[in-house]
């Protein structure tokens, strides 16, 4: 009797070391993220954000909006976003359905031949069904049976990866609101600089024909010996270099408009605008908030922080794996050789119920390395979160400079233009009455076109910061 007791308290004291053994989990360093930010953009204090508007109500241009409308269901890679959360929340059914118990339903049939002169041959020949009636030879199986098998989650090992796996899927859809902010953005930007290509296009056209007209005066001015053939040809040459930029920009207007097509879904065709409106645009008033806001308003802030939690998460996943298992199967079903057996009940009835505590021993190397990965790439989601907190703020504060710089530029270049724009009809005139040299008529004329194409420029750099600020603070994807 001391016998048995002794050899159970044995088997049980070895139980015990191989569960408390399988329970010994590594100890890391976790890191937390950091959320501090700034108060204010420059002491301000207003919390009025301009990316509460709804794209349709920031960009007033009818044919802008009706092109961003189109890219929102044909942009081939914001679809392919879209099927990345559909196939996120699949993920979120999978695992939902883990924790849960399988049931399948199953029938089979087999046959078998035993062997006479073997133990279990010899006897199933001396084994009768009913008297007169031998064992069959060969034996034919046939069987109806539910079986279930059910890991019980009594770690919630299975139920953080479903929590997981439903972070995995808010940051997916987070990921595409980002995108559509990129979109939006892209195009609208695209299409500015599509229409300050038309201006600079036009603006080099009347230039033409100042130079054209500048060319026929200093040619009358040679009749008259006035000038040599060298200003005639200086002139001439001016002429050729504007009709020859000419189709540089129009390579840039083809290209432009194929990357506003690319983007909206569509093969090369024409992008309808109103390009003669353009001088007289004037970016909004924006107004940045306070920096906390851009914890809700940027769709990738978002993102980095649901993917710092699914990781989180995760590392607890990985933590379960070092804890045993507690795993049930049971079947329940009918079984004869013959089928017009199967239907006899209690007979051909048969059931079993099973269950097992099982856990990691000996060669753990595999479970502490998909640990320390999770771990490690939780420290990853850490460093992403703050790194994109940090880009958000420092695209706004950036943006912010450039929109009152970019005033002040515009202000000075629009004047020059103005300058020079009088300064040609000045020179021309001095030109005339032999008070000036054909170079400075030249001159004059040349540094007008290149200060107009600057002011169209700079107007474009102006809405452009003005699109960029408004994605930079989150706007574009409600």
């Amino acid at each position: 009797m001391r016998s048995n007791f002794s050899f159970n308290y044995t088997i049980g004291c070895i139980l015990l070391s191989l569960f408390f053994a399988s329970c010994t989990v590594p100890t890391l360093v976790k890191k937390e993220e950091n959320k501090n930010m700034h108060a204010t953009y420059a002491g301000s204090l207003d919390s009025t954000n301009t990316a509460k508007i709804k794209w349709k109500d920031f960009f007033t241009d009818h044919h802008l909006t009706a092109l961003i409308d189109s890219a929102l269901i044909k942009n081939q890679e914001l679809n392919i976003t879209l099927q990345e959360i559909q196939i996120a929340q699949n993920e979120i059914r999978a695992r939902k359905g883990a924790y849960l118990p399988f049931v399948d339903l199953g029938a089979g049939a087999s046959v078998e031949k035993t062997p006479r002169y073997t133990r279990a041959g010899a006897v199933d020949a001396n084994t009768t069904i009913v008297p007169g009636q031998q064992f069959p030879d060969p034996l034919t199986d046939y069987m109806l049976a539910a079986n279930l098998s059910w890991e019980v989650d009594i770690w919630k090992k299975l139920r953080n990866a479903r929590k997981s796996a439903v972070y995995s899927y808010l940051s997916t859809t987070a990921g595409k609101n980002f995108m559509v902010t990129h979109l939006v953005a892209e195009i609208a930007n695209a299409y500015y600089e599509l229409e300050a290509l038309d201006n600079q296009l036009e603006i080099l056209r009347k230039n033409i024909e100042i130079f054209q007209n500048a060319l026929e005066i200093v040619k009358l001015e040679k009749t008259a010996a006035k000038v040599t053939e060298l200003a005639v040809r200086r002139f001439e040459a001016e002429v050729l270099k504007n009709q020859s930029r000419q189709y540089y920009i129009r390579q840039q207007i083809t290209e432009t408009e194929n990357r506003i097509n690319f983007l909206v879904g569509r093969f090369p065709q024409h992008v309808e605008r109103n390009s003669q409106t353009f001088s007289d645009l004037v970016p909004d008033s924006i107004h940045a908030g306070i920096p906390s806001q851009l914890l809700a308003n940027r769709p990738d802030i978002r993102q980095a922080e649901l993917d710092l939690m699914a990781a989180k998460l995760n590392v607890k996943v990985a933590r379960t794996y070092f804890y045993p298992t507690l795993n049930i199967s049971a079947a329940v079903g009918l079984e004869a050789f013959n089928p017009t057996y199967l239907a006899t009940k209690p007979e051909s009835m048969f059931y079993s119920l099973a269950g097992g505590f099982v856990g990691p021993l000996i060669n753990r190397n595999a479970i502490k390395a998909t640990y320390y990965s999770a771990n490690a790439r939780q420290i990853q989601a850490v460093y992403n979160y703050e790194k994109t907190i940090l880009t958000a703020y420092i695209e706004v504060a950036n943006q912010l400079s450039n929109i009152g710089n970019l005033q002040k530029s515009y202000d000075l270049k629009a004047k020059q233009v103005q300058a020079l724009t009088q300064s040609i009809e000045i020179s021309t005139r001095l030109f005339k009455s032999a008070r000036a040299d054909y170079m400075e008529v030249l001159l004059t004329q040349r540094d007008a076109l290149e200060s107009k194409f600057e002011l169209v420029e700079t107007k474009k750099q102006r809405m452009n910061a003005m699109i960029n600020i408004y994605r930079a603070l989150g706007g574009g994807w409600n």
